[in-house]
């Protein structure tokens, strides 16, 4: 599918739009400017969903919980067949409120306990962790671009990077990260993808495994001292009652898929863009502060996490459109890092642009992204380490357009094929 141009009015645009098309996942701008200035709060036909586009709209969605919560954060977009329920129930697969998903009084106590392993200390005490396994995977790395004059470094590296920091960060055992990645992946896709119903039952398996997995690490005392499942058994509800074992697994869900997959599609973005531009791969292997300001600019015009949901509690006007109660909007969070009435020349990449941070890529307000400084940091590390390491890596001839992650909140390239 071509993208429609920028020119066109709206009408044509959204006629046009198909969320997991292969047009809007390659180049979703055009769209995205189009519903921006044109109809900034838009029903998609395909799914049911509000489309917000702007950046106000956004901000004054995610700042206002009461009104638009967060019930449907992760309720799977395409409807889950008998069977695949089926599969689910026999695992004893279920997401209560908890993070995400959780407006109620419960929300604030559970993400107490899961800032405490994500706060600024923390991150700067984890900064030598990162180093050194970004350092074993870079050895790796190198040895086969030796040995065969190419590799993935979306697979060898930007993937299992974070997924090895959070366990040792969380104190996670019991799993090896390549298991932890293939759960964790599935249950992005099952829930945030479009499955055909034969690749909805494969998934379904692969996130009842996972989930029978949490369950049973959850439940088996004494958990290991220090860990984040120790705090959260520990934790106690607003009314006095320890945390139970559901809610404590739908926490350690989202935190475990958010900590690894999320930010391992950042350091895939950021590693690819970095290839792809002009003279930055060799300044940000020594340049101070340049691997952060990229990454920010990544997170501005190309986050991991594209788009977010809210249901409204009630009717409401947004963005001059009347929307009625129980509309499910969809946040367009990646637009909105290239809104023009808040950034200058959004369209390009500029490290180091004085309002950079002020992009809603981790949100805003009560549900905020608890790792944000985490995953900053884990993605400066890993392009800045790659770079130093791999000096004279480019992008293999065959690789300038990688096949791209299309789902529905979470994009990113699944290769990042580099040739020495």
């Amino acid at each position: 599918m071509t993208p429609p141009a920028l020119d066109l009015p709206a009408s044509a645009a959204t006629s046009r739009l198909d969320l997991f098309g292969d047009g809007f996942v390659r180049d979703p701008y055009p769209w995205l400017d189009a519903l921006r200035a044109d109809a900034p709060v838009h029903r998609d036909p395909g799914t049911g969903l509000w489309l917000v586009s702007r950046y106000d709209d956004i901000r004054r969605v995610l700042l206002d919980p009461a009104a638009f919560r967060p019930d449907n954060a992760q309720d799977a977009v395409t409807p889950l067949s008998v069977g695949v329920l089926r599969v689910l129930a026999r695992a004893g697969f279920k997401l209560p409120p908890a993070l995400a998903n959780n407006g109620t009084d419960s929300h604030h106590g559970l993400r107490r306990v899961v800032t405490r392993f994500f706060n600024a200390q923390r991150v700067a005490a984890a900064v030598p962790v990162i180093e050194r396994i970004a350092d074993e995977l870079l050895d790796a790395a190198r040895r086969r671009l030796d040995a065969t004059g190419s590799c993935d470094l979306f697979e060898a590296y930007a993937q299992i990077l974070p997924c090895r920091v959070l366990m040792e960060l969380l104190g996670i055992d019991g799993v090896d990260p390549a298991t932890l990645i293939r759960w964790s992946d599935a249950s992005l896709e099952l829930f945030w993808g479009r499955p055909t119903p034969e690749r909805q039952l494969e998934l379904a398996v692969l996130a009842g495994e996972f989930h029978q997995w949490l369950t049973a690490t959850v439940s088996t005392a004494p958990a290991r001292p220090g860990s984040f499942v120790e705090a959260l058994t520990r934790h106690r509800l607003p009314d006095g009652r320890p945390v139970d074992v559901e809610t404590a697994v739908g926490a350690c869900f989202f935190v475990f898929v958010a900590g690894q997959s999320t930010t391992g599609q950042l350091i895939s973005t950021t590693l690819h863009r970095a290839l792809t531009e002009p003279g930055l791969w060799a300044r940000a292997a020594h340049e101070p502060g340049l691997a952060e300001a990229w990454v920010e600019e990544v997170l501005r015009r190309e986050p991991p996490v594209t788009t977010w949901r809210r249901v409204a509690a009630e009717p409401v006007a947004l963005g001059g459109v009347d929307v009625p109660a129980g509309a499910r909007l969809l946040l367009m969070l990646m637009g909105s890092g290239s809104d023009p009435e808040v950034f200058d020349a959004p369209d390009r990449m500029c490290p180091h642009r004085a309002n950079a941070r002020h992009h809603l890529s981790f949100g805003v307000g009560r549900h905020r992204c608890p790792g944000a400084s985490l995953a900053r940091t884990e993605a400066a590390v890993a392009l800045r380490a790659a770079a130093r390491r791999l000096p004279h890596a480019r992008t293999a001839p065959t690789a300038e357009q990688p096949p791209i992650l299309g789902l529905l909140s979470f994009r990113a390239p699944l290769q990042v094929h580099v040739t020495a």
